[in-house]
Parts: structure tokens; sequence; C-alpha cells
């Protein structure tokens, strides 16, 4: 099939267009139908898998305006979660059956992609239904999905190009990148990663770190901490190395990740209330059966996070008029928010990305945004922010404010921003893992300056 793609790809633009077919004729749960046209289909990620996705064109000039894709992380979280609960056109109301316009919508100014992946993810399906798979192979499906994109849109194959997501997306966007900027039938411009899963050690070591610092471990269990795992000292210790090999440092550093996930913060966003209420605080650590400290919680999506409340937009979704005005197949299955499979359905193959992916990014000359909401405890500020100074990029400007303009048009701080050649590290102040839901304004203001080639000010 892969062949059949490449001799398409040839063809004039002319002679395809937009798929009818594939565009959305009437949303259920909206007073008013958009002006803006969306259409909900499958792309071809290889001669089994089939990748849903729900495209919304820009509300300004979708002819000029870039292409951006957006994948939610996990692996194994749907990116239509992210359409309708951060950075889409459309919320989903508490009543599961009804709309509301999302005025930060990241199609005010570019046309918008959000794909659901891998295979198995939401309304994605597998014809053989083979599942398994790795980062490797989910890079290569996303690369297809996009050349079969770029088939059924030719009319956007000029537009500026941009790749985006969260969380796993920090393994999802940079393996994307290497195979986009590699291939010359795309227009790739560039690539923003929120909250993304970087480097496991410097996540697990920040973490400790944030949890003293933000009062979830007082002063007596941070010496036992340091003592335990670095020698007393507070200077750059390697709590995850040491966990590994010591049992009295993998002790005390579970017992900061009972608190990070068991229940008592919504571990997505420290200040954000549980939404089934706290759970009761015992003394005795106790990890979900994910694993060792260290690996849980590090870089992907929780599906049984229990501060998360997704009930609304799973009932939106799985309602009979909703899959069909989305065009999904009876047979595909129940769409959920994140899945659980079995074990060694996903097999992870990489813990840093600092070499393998951003050397090759930066000799493709290829500019990118790191942004993290700073009360994130999943793919915390700090561990980003310790990942974009190893990357070694020349510092064009040093650490300052920025800002946006809030309701009332009065001038707010939205978080600190670093400038490197080639590469922009960014903090949305009071945003969680799910930055645009958390502080949409102010992600929509980061997002234009990607895509508009702004400076932060």
């Amino acid at each position: 099939m892969m062949h059949v793609l490449l001799i398409l790809l040839l063809l004039p633009a002319a002679v395809m267009a937009a798929p009818s077919e594939d565009e959305i004729q009437m949303l259920p749960g909206l007073t008013t139908q958009p002006s803006f046209k969306q259409y909900s289909g499958y792309l071809a990620a290889s001669d089994t898998k089939k990748l849903h996705y729900w495209f919304a064109e820009s509300m300004g000039n979708p002819k000029t305006d870039p292409v951006a894709l957006w994948m939610n992380g996990g692996p194994g979280c749907s990116s239509i979660m992210g359409l309708l609960s951060e950075n889409g056109p459309f919320k989903v109301k508490e009543d599961g059956r009804s709309l509301e316009y999302n005025p930060f919508s990241w199609n005010t100014v570019a046309n918008v992609i959000f794909l659901e992946s891998p295979a198995g993810i939401g309304y994605s399906y597998a014809t053989d239904k083979n599942y398994t798979t790795n980062d490797d192979l989910t890079a290569q499906e996303h690369y297809w999905a996009m050349k079969d994109f770029f088939l059924k849109f030719p009319e956007y194959r000029s537009n500026l190009l941009y790749i985006t997501g969260e969380s796993y997306g920090g393994i999802y966007v940079p393996q994307l990148v290497i195979l986009l900027a590699s291939d010359s039938g795309f227009n790739l411009a560039g690539y923003a990663i929120g909250n993304g899963f970087s480097r496991a050690d410097f996540l697990l070591d920040s973490l400790v770190y944030f949890a003293y610092y933000h009062g979830l471990v007082g002063t007596t269990e941070w010496k036992k901490l340091l003592n335990e795992c670095c020698g007393g000292s507070q200077d750059d210790c390697k709590f995850y190395d040491t966990a590994l090999r010591s049992p009295a440092c993998n002790t005390e550093v579970e017992k900061v990740q009972t608190i990070q996930t068991g229940g008592y913060f919504d571990m997505y966003n420290l200040y954000s209330p549980c939404a089934t209420g706290a759970k009761s605080y015992s003394d005795k650590p106790s990890l979900p059966k994910h694993g060792k400290a260290g690996l849980f919680g590090i870089g992907r999506d929780n599906p049984d996070n229990v501060c998360q409340n997704n009930t609304a937009t799973q009932t939106y979704l799985n309602l009979p008029a909703v899959r069909q005005a989305l065009h999904i197949p009876h047979f595909v299955q129940k769409w959920q928010v994140c899945l659980e499979y079995q074990d060694g359905w996903y097999t992870k193959q990489y813990n840093d990305t600092s070499f393998f992916y951003y050397d090759h990014i930066f000799k493709a000359g290829i500019p990118g945004i790191l942004y993290v909401g700073d009360v994130d405890m999943a793919c915390n500020f700090l561990g980003n922010e310790w990942f974009a100074d190893s990357l070694g990029r020349p510092v064009k400007e040093e650490r300052k404010m920025w800002y946006y303009r809030d309701e009332k048009g009065l001038r707010q701080v939205a978080g600190f921003v670093k400038t490197f050649d080639l590469l922009t590290y960014v903090t949305l102040r009071g945003a969680g893992h799910l930055s645009p839901m958390d502080r949409p304004r102010s992600a929509l203001v980061m997002f234009t300056n990607l895509v508009q080639n702004r400076p932060f000010q």
C-alpha cells in the first residue's frame, strides 16, 4: 500500500482536494454550527493501522495559515481529549451532550489536525487487531499518516507545518520531526512540546526537589532523603540512579512518589482540586502496580488518575449521533480517554531524548519550543528546564518574564522564557500538565508566537 501512496503523491494537486466524505456536516451539541470547515475520518498509517483524525480549518485564512498537528500523550491517551478540553474549538459541557465554543482554540490562528494514536486509542483501530507497537514503529506510522493527510488535503502542502504535542509527545514529536525534516515533501517549520517526557532521570530527580520546595515533604523527611540518597548533600543529588541501587533510598523516593500519585493531589496540577475527593493519607507507601520508584508517573498520562474527571467527554463521544457525525464505523470500539492495554502492548525504547533526537533536529535547523506548566508533577518544569539547558545550545537571551493580556486588557505575567539558538524554553505560570486547559489565554499566545514567529514579550 505504501508504494501506492508514493505514486499518488506524484499526481497533480488539482486531481484531488479535501475529502467531501470526511467533512463534518452537523456536529451534535452545538446551538450554532461553526463558520469554519472541519473533517473527521481515517489516515492510513500502515497496511492495517487506521488512525482517526479530526481536522479543524483555521478561523483566519485557511489557505495561507499554517497547519499544526496536535498529539496527546500516554502512550495510550486520545488527542480528541485535547481537542475537547484543551486547545480545540469546542469544549464539552457537564451534561455530556452539549458543546460550547472555546475562544482560545488554536485554530484561531492555524489549521489544526488532532490525531488519535497509536491504533487502538480513541477511534483508531487495526484491521488485524494487532496493537503491539513501540516508539520507533509509532513514529513511522505518524509519518505515513501525515503522508496520507496531504494526499487527502493537497491544497495544504505548501502551508507551513508545525508538529505539537504534550506529555509523551516528548517522544512522539521529536521522532516525527526528524522523519519529516528528511522529506522535502513537507514544509516543516517548527515544533512545540508541552510538559514533555524528555529525560527520565532529570524528571525524577527534579520531582523530589519540586515536592520539598512546594511543601509536600517536610524538613525531617527531606533530611532523610538526602542522607539515604545523597550523602547528606542537596547539591545535584541523583535520586533516580541511587534509588535503583539502594533499597533505603528507594524506600524514601517511593514515599515522595506515593504523595504524587496516590490520589491525594492531582498529579497533573498540584493546586487543582481532586475531582473525586482526596484519599485519606497513609504513612505506608503504596505505589500502583506499574513499577519501581523512578518509573511510575514520569512521562506518561495515567488513565487511573482519580483526580481527573473526563466523564462528560467520554459520554459525548460515545453518543450514536456523534459517532455518525464523525464518520466512525459501527465496528470501531467505544471511545475512551486513555487505555491501559495488557503488559507489553507498547514498548518504550527511550528514556533520554537528548542526543539521538535533538542533535538531528538542530542539524536540520528546525526551531522549537519546550513549554511547561509550572505546577505539573507528571513532567515538571524543573526537570524540563534542566533538559533544555543540557542540550548545549547557545543562549540568545537569558531567562525573563513574558506576558499576556487578561479579559480586562491588563498585562499579566504569563511565565518565564529562556531563548536559545533554535530552541525556546517557556513556562506557563499556574498551569499544570494540560497547560492549554489550565491557562488557555497564555497558551494561545505561546502557540501564536510559534506559528507566527513572534518573540515572547
